[in-house]
Protein backbone atom coordinates (compact mmCIF):
# COMPACT_ATOMS: atom_id res chain seq x y z
CA UNK A 1 0.00 0.00 0.00
CA UNK A 2 1.47 3.87 -0.79
CA UNK A 3 2.47 6.11 1.72
CA UNK A 4 0.37 8.79 0.18
CA UNK A 5 -1.68 9.46 -2.92
CA UNK A 6 -1.65 11.23 -6.07
CA UNK A 7 -2.30 14.75 -4.61
CA UNK A 8 0.77 14.49 -2.80
CA UNK A 9 2.91 14.25 -6.02
CA UNK A 10 0.43 16.92 -7.29
CA UNK A 11 0.25 19.42 -4.16
CA UNK A 12 4.68 18.49 -4.31
CA UNK A 13 4.52 19.75 -8.02
CA UNK A 14 2.65 22.56 -7.39
CA UNK A 15 5.02 24.69 -4.88
CA UNK A 16 7.80 23.50 -6.71
CA UNK A 17 6.56 25.47 -9.85
CA UNK A 18 4.93 28.29 -8.04
CA UNK A 19 8.11 28.67 -5.53
CA UNK A 20 10.80 27.80 -8.36
CA UNK A 21 12.47 31.55 -8.37
CA UNK A 22 11.67 32.16 -4.47
CA UNK A 23 14.45 32.43 -2.02
CA UNK A 24 14.15 33.07 1.27
CA UNK A 25 14.66 36.28 3.01
CA UNK A 26 18.93 37.32 2.92
CA UNK A 27 19.72 33.96 3.74
CA UNK A 28 19.54 33.03 -0.65
CA UNK A 29 18.25 29.60 0.02
CA UNK A 30 15.89 28.17 -1.83
CA UNK A 31 12.28 28.64 -0.59
CA UNK A 32 10.79 25.31 -1.48
CA UNK A 33 13.12 24.01 1.37
CA UNK A 34 11.34 25.59 3.99
CA UNK A 35 8.03 24.05 2.49
CA UNK A 36 9.39 20.46 2.77
CA UNK A 37 10.73 21.28 5.83
CA UNK A 38 7.94 21.78 7.71
CA UNK A 39 6.23 18.73 5.37
CA UNK A 40 8.63 16.82 7.04
CA UNK A 41 7.97 18.01 10.32
CA UNK A 42 4.16 17.39 10.09
CA UNK A 43 5.04 13.35 8.78
CA UNK A 44 7.51 12.83 11.16
CA UNK A 45 5.32 13.90 14.26
CA UNK A 46 1.94 12.01 12.85
CA UNK A 47 0.15 14.24 10.31
CA UNK A 48 -1.82 12.76 8.07
CA UNK A 49 -1.39 13.27 4.00
CA UNK A 50 -3.82 15.99 4.21
CA UNK A 51 -1.89 17.69 6.66
CA UNK A 52 1.36 16.93 5.03
CA UNK A 53 -0.10 18.26 1.60
CA UNK A 54 -1.03 21.60 3.62
CA UNK A 55 2.12 21.84 5.06
CA UNK A 56 3.27 21.92 1.64
CA UNK A 57 0.84 24.38 0.23
CA UNK A 58 0.82 26.15 3.40
CA UNK A 59 1.93 29.37 1.71
CA UNK A 60 0.65 29.23 -1.27
CA UNK A 61 -2.35 31.61 -0.70
CA UNK A 62 -0.23 34.50 0.87
CA UNK A 63 2.58 34.50 -1.78
CA UNK A 64 1.28 33.21 -5.55
CA UNK A 65 -0.16 36.01 -7.00
CA UNK A 66 -3.28 35.06 -8.54
CA UNK A 67 -3.88 31.81 -5.85
CA UNK A 68 -7.46 30.92 -3.97
CA UNK A 69 -9.09 28.62 -1.92
CA UNK A 70 -11.67 27.42 -4.46
CA UNK A 71 -8.29 26.56 -6.65
CA UNK A 72 -6.82 23.64 -3.58
CA UNK A 73 -10.36 22.64 -2.49
CA UNK A 74 -11.00 21.39 -6.75
CA UNK A 75 -7.10 20.37 -6.71
CA UNK A 76 -7.05 18.69 -2.66
CA UNK A 77 -9.90 18.75 -1.54
CA UNK A 78 -12.34 21.30 0.71
CA UNK A 79 -10.51 20.08 3.80
CA UNK A 80 -6.80 20.97 2.54
CA UNK A 81 -8.17 24.16 1.07
CA UNK A 82 -9.30 24.91 4.66
CA UNK A 83 -6.49 24.26 6.31
CA UNK A 84 -4.50 26.13 4.02
CA UNK A 85 -7.26 29.29 4.52
CA UNK A 86 -6.47 29.19 8.46
CA UNK A 87 -2.22 28.65 8.18
CA UNK A 88 -2.31 31.91 6.25
CA UNK A 89 -1.94 35.13 7.77
CA UNK A 90 -3.83 37.12 4.91
CA UNK A 91 -4.68 36.28 1.57
CA UNK A 92 -5.59 40.25 0.05
CA UNK A 93 -3.21 42.41 -1.82
CA UNK A 94 -1.69 44.51 -0.56
CA UNK A 95 -1.16 43.17 2.77
CA UNK A 96 -2.28 44.32 5.63
CA UNK A 97 0.33 46.09 8.09
CA UNK A 98 2.51 43.42 9.82
CA UNK A 99 1.27 43.73 13.45
CA UNK A 100 -2.45 44.19 12.84
CA UNK A 101 -2.13 41.14 10.15
CA UNK A 102 -0.04 38.93 12.64
CA UNK A 103 -2.19 40.02 16.04
CA UNK A 104 -5.01 38.74 13.98
CA UNK A 105 -3.36 35.67 13.13
CA UNK A 106 -2.68 34.72 16.70
CA UNK A 107 -5.91 35.55 17.67
CA UNK A 108 -7.85 33.26 15.40
CA UNK A 109 -5.40 30.36 16.08
CA UNK A 110 -6.12 29.55 19.79
CA UNK A 111 -9.17 28.84 18.73
CA UNK A 112 -7.99 26.65 15.55
CA UNK A 113 -8.41 22.49 15.49
CA UNK A 114 -5.15 20.20 16.67
CA UNK A 115 -4.30 19.09 13.20
CA UNK A 116 -4.35 22.56 11.98
CA UNK A 117 -2.27 23.37 15.18
CA UNK A 118 0.30 20.71 14.32
CA UNK A 119 1.18 22.29 10.69
CA UNK A 120 1.12 25.91 12.27
CA UNK A 121 3.55 24.74 15.19
CA UNK A 122 5.70 23.04 12.34
CA UNK A 123 6.03 26.28 10.03
CA UNK A 124 6.98 27.88 13.14
CA UNK A 125 9.42 25.48 14.82
CA UNK A 126 11.09 25.49 11.27
CA UNK A 127 11.23 29.52 10.72
CA UNK A 128 12.57 29.56 14.30
CA UNK A 129 15.06 27.21 13.87
CA UNK A 130 16.08 29.02 10.64
CA UNK A 131 16.16 32.43 12.58
CA UNK A 132 18.68 30.61 15.76
CA UNK A 133 20.78 29.01 13.02
CA UNK A 134 21.49 32.52 10.74
CA UNK A 135 21.94 34.29 13.67
CA UNK A 136 24.83 31.99 15.13
CA UNK A 137 26.43 33.00 11.37
CA UNK A 138 25.70 36.84 11.25
CA UNK A 139 24.31 37.76 14.96
CA UNK A 140 21.55 39.91 15.43
CA UNK A 141 22.37 41.25 11.86
CA UNK A 142 19.71 38.59 11.13
CA UNK A 143 16.65 40.88 12.28
CA UNK A 144 17.45 43.17 9.95
CA UNK A 145 15.70 40.50 7.28
CA UNK A 146 12.10 40.81 8.74
CA UNK A 147 9.16 43.53 8.65
CA UNK A 148 9.78 43.59 12.62
CA UNK A 149 12.51 44.55 14.08
CA UNK A 150 14.00 42.36 17.24
CA UNK A 151 11.44 42.64 19.70
CA UNK A 152 8.70 42.17 17.61
CA UNK A 153 10.15 38.78 15.89
CA UNK A 154 10.65 37.60 19.56
CA UNK A 155 6.88 38.78 20.57
CA UNK A 156 5.42 36.92 17.98
CA UNK A 157 7.50 33.60 18.16
CA UNK A 158 6.18 34.06 21.94
CA UNK A 159 2.53 34.59 20.86
CA UNK A 160 2.69 31.72 18.71
CA UNK A 161 3.30 29.32 21.84
CA UNK A 162 1.04 30.47 23.61
CA UNK A 163 -1.84 30.59 20.89
CA UNK A 164 -1.01 26.90 19.95
CA UNK A 165 -0.96 25.94 23.90
CA UNK A 166 -4.67 27.22 23.80
CA UNK A 167 -6.18 23.92 24.54
CA UNK A 168 -3.38 21.67 22.90
CA UNK A 169 0.05 20.00 23.50
CA UNK A 170 1.86 17.68 21.40
CA UNK A 171 5.93 17.06 21.57
CA UNK A 172 6.69 20.00 18.41
CA UNK A 173 5.15 22.51 20.48
CA UNK A 174 7.41 21.64 23.17
CA UNK A 175 10.23 21.58 21.00
CA UNK A 176 9.15 25.04 19.58
CA UNK A 177 8.99 26.14 22.84
CA UNK A 178 12.90 25.29 23.59
CA UNK A 179 13.70 26.70 20.18
CA UNK A 180 11.52 30.16 21.40
CA UNK A 181 13.44 30.63 24.62
CA UNK A 182 16.75 30.02 22.75
CA UNK A 183 15.92 32.82 20.35
CA UNK A 184 14.58 35.52 23.20
CA UNK A 185 17.93 34.35 25.33
CA UNK A 186 20.00 35.23 23.01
Amino acid sequence: MDAYSDRFDEAAALVIHSFRTTRRKASGVPYITHLFAVCALVGEHGGTEDQMIAALLHDYLEDVDGSAEPELAERFGVHVARMVMGLSDTVVTPKPPWRARKEAYLQHLQHEAPELKLVSAADKLHNCTSILRDRRAVGDEVYTRFTADKAGVHWYYRGCVQALATGWEHPILDELRAAVRELEEG
